[in-house]
């Protein structure tokens, strides 16, 4: 990959402000920088948000000052202050014109369940996060259309999604590939 692949590319990566989960927000957001890209960080208040782990984020926006035309890319992180977003009818609304622009979509952990609610997932490839005590957001993905799929990154056409921490860096990598197309 050319170091600067992503020069000129512009994305926004949506965060909770409390308990995002830290390897999926500084993993990727580290790489696509790596590779060129602009990132703004994207939550429910500008300050500092915090991670399950600790992490701290610089907020630059919040989501109803996010303009999805102005960039190539909208991801969103999950840990478990992601599930607020889930039933969050702005996150939706991202989500929708995200994928009604033909944009790349990416949504890791949770998150993709955020994407399902929103009705992009319908009929799409799609992971998420589970484990062998909570399925519920694989439920989420069935009840919503989406065809689940036990991977740890999924991509079908512009929409990635990743289950987990340990899919950071594949999911980074999903992403870069997809913008390298465009």
């Amino acid at each position: 990959m050319p170091e600067k692949a992503l020069e000129s590319r512009k994305m926004a990566i949506i965060i909770a402000f409390r308990d995002f989960r830290d390897e999926e927000y500084f993993i990727p957001k580290q790489t696509l920088e790596a590779a060129g890209a602009e990132i703004k960080t994207v939550s429910t208040s500008l300050g500092t948000a915090i991670g399950k782990m600790g992490g701290e984020a610089r907020v630059d926006l919040t989501l109803d000052e996010l303009k999805v035309g102005d960039y190539n890319a909208v991801i969103f992180i999950g840990g478990p202050g992601a599930a607020k977003y889930i039933d969050d009818s702005q996150a939706h609304q991202i989500a929708r014109e995200t994928a009604d622009s033909d944009k790349v979509l990416g949504a890791i952990c949770i998150a993709p369940a955020i994407l399902a609610k929103a009705g992009v997932l319908s009929g799409k490839q799609a992971t998420v996060w589970s484990s062998p005590m909570d399925k519920s957001a694989v439920k989420i993905l069935k009840e919503e259309g989406a065809k689940y799929q036990s991977e740890l990154v999924v991509i079908d056409g512009k929409i990635i999604t990743g289950n987990g921490p340990a899919a950071a860096s594949k999911f980074a990598e999903a992403i870069i590939e997809a913008l390298r197309k465009e």
